[in-house]
């Protein structure tokens, strides 16, 4: 599918910066570029990939707008297959935009919608849609261990996986063909047996995806992690420590505390989104109440929570009763001021949490955040990440589709045991091949790509 306009964008962050860049691409990019561009070089003749120094020039009245390098990328290698100029301005808000304005003033080019630029490139064949997603992960990577799971998702790790397993589908589809086509030379008892072993094939390897895709999912979204604790345990301390940065207030006072905080770090590779809340108790301060309700929401929202306690005091009732609302809850118990002579009854803590999921540790010396580390990865990981070589399935929408393709599968496997006529069995198979063309977009509709590019930033 080609595109017939030419369309422009800023690519980078609006603010202030060293440079700026602004995106044109479709089938006239480079010569509507050569009408406000001056330099010594034709852009016309000149070849792909190179980069040009000259300035912009309103042609209404010949003032020099800006100084830019010009770069050239000829279609089909570029990122959208088709041709593309890059205009790199100095960074700043007036600067681009004066650019921008001066480029689509005179309606030949027109302003990219959200994700065009991506969306131009799956349409016209360079990436598939499981690659064209890929770049919103990298986008939005909050650890470097995300981005390179998305990274490989961008290089074409997964769609490779789901190409072949389509082609072994497609294999099977023109083996019953055949069969149905002739069946005078189908041995119905060999038919069925093939048909079976290559549908458990397939479910095997979606399995093999399937079973990364809760490790994917916190890698690309991370870990919503509620801090929670009486008043004055040190929540407010360890949100600092773990962000290495004064981002909560700490004093003395409990209850100074009164909304929830929110931040993301990235703990040994595993993304976080952190909530340090208010310290819940029974109180009379009608402010405070508010904060303590908004912690108790955050609870309810947290895929992790860490409870802190103060080893250096007894534990109250405000500590016992947090625990008994915590019971099935993902739950690590951080004991605090370690530093501080003990005086909590740990023998009586481990008699209502197991001592698995207590780990000790001093905020103020920060020592003891490398065992927190382990005890959030063992607890979603089962120890260590993967290798680096494995790829995750972390897109809910491609989880989704791997369970229909799935299911399609046993249907047929479980209609072969039946013995129900391989044409009827045909139908199941062609199903789960559909459900993965619909993955990597060789089989979508309209409406689907549309939202699904309308995530992207604009320039992107």
């Amino acid at each position: 599918m080609r595109n017939v306009d030419t369309i422009a964008a800023i690519s980078t962050a609006v603010g202030e910066g060293g440079i700026a860049v602004i995106r044109v691409s479709g089938p006239d990019a480079v010569r509507e570029a050569k009408k406000f561009f001056r330099s010594r070089t034709d852009i016309m003749e000149a070849d792909s990939h190179t980069v040009h120094y000259g300035h912009i020039v309103d042609p209404a009245d010949g003032e020099v707008i800006e100084e830019i390098l010009l770069t050239i990328m000829r279609g089909p290698r570029s990122f959208t297959a088709e041709d593309v100029v890059e205009l790199s301005t100095h960074g700043g808000v007036v600067a681009v935009k004066r650019v921008l304005e001066l480029l689509l003033r005179e309606g030949a080019i027109r302003i990219a919608e959200p994700g065009e630029f991506t969306k131009r490139a799956f349409l016209n064949g360079r990436i598939d849609l499981t690659q064209a997603e890929a770049v919103i992960d990298l986008i939005r990577s909050k650890s470097d261990r995300a981005f390179s799971v998305a990274m490989k998702q961008a290089e074409g790790a997964l769609s490779k996986k789901v190409k072949a397993l389509r082609h072994q589908l497609i294999e099977l589809l023109a083996h019953i063909e055949v069969n149905i086509d002739y069946p005078e030379h189908d041995v119905a008892e060999m038919t069925s047996n093939y048909i079976q072993t290559r549908c458990e094939e397939s479910c095997s390897i979606i399995d093999g995806l399937l079973k990364t895709a809760g490790e994917g999912k916190i890698l690309r979204e991370g870990i919503v992690t509620a801090i929670v604790g009486r008043p004055n345990v040190g929540k407010s301390s360890l949100l600092n420590a773990l962000v290495q940065e004064n981002k909560a207030i700490v004093t003395d006072i409990p209850g100074t505390t009164r909304d929830v905080i929110e931040e993301y770090i990235s703990l040994g590779g595993i993304p976080l989104r952190l909530l340090d809340t208010a310290g819940i108790r029974e109180t009379s301060d009608v402010v405070e109440q508010i904060g303590v309700q908004r912690s108790r929401t955050a609870l309810e929202e947290a895929d992790l929570i860490l409870l802190v306690l103060n080893l250096n005091e007894a534990l109250h009732d405000d500590d016992r009763l947090l625990m008994k609302q915590l019971e099935g809850r993902p739950v690590i118990v951080l004991l605090n001021k370690t530093d501080l002579p003990p005086v909590l009854n740990e023998d009586e803590l481990y008699a209502i949490v197991s001592k698995e999921s207590v780990v000790r540790l001093s905020v103020l010396q920060e020592s003891g955040l490398d065992q927190l580390e382990h005890a959030i990865s063992r607890m979603f990981f089962g120890g260590e990440l993967e290798s680096g070589d494995l790829t995750y399935v972390s897109n809910v929408r491609h989880i989704t589709l791997l369970g229909h393709a799935r299911q399609a599968l046993v249907d047929a496997i479980e209609a072969t045991e039946a013995g129900i006529p391989i044409d009827i069995v045909q139908i199941d198979v062609r199903n789960a091949w559909e459900q993965l063309g619909e993955m990597i977009g060789d089989s979508v509709s309209e409406s689907l790509i549309d939202q699904i590019f309308s995530q992207f930033c604009l320039g992107k």
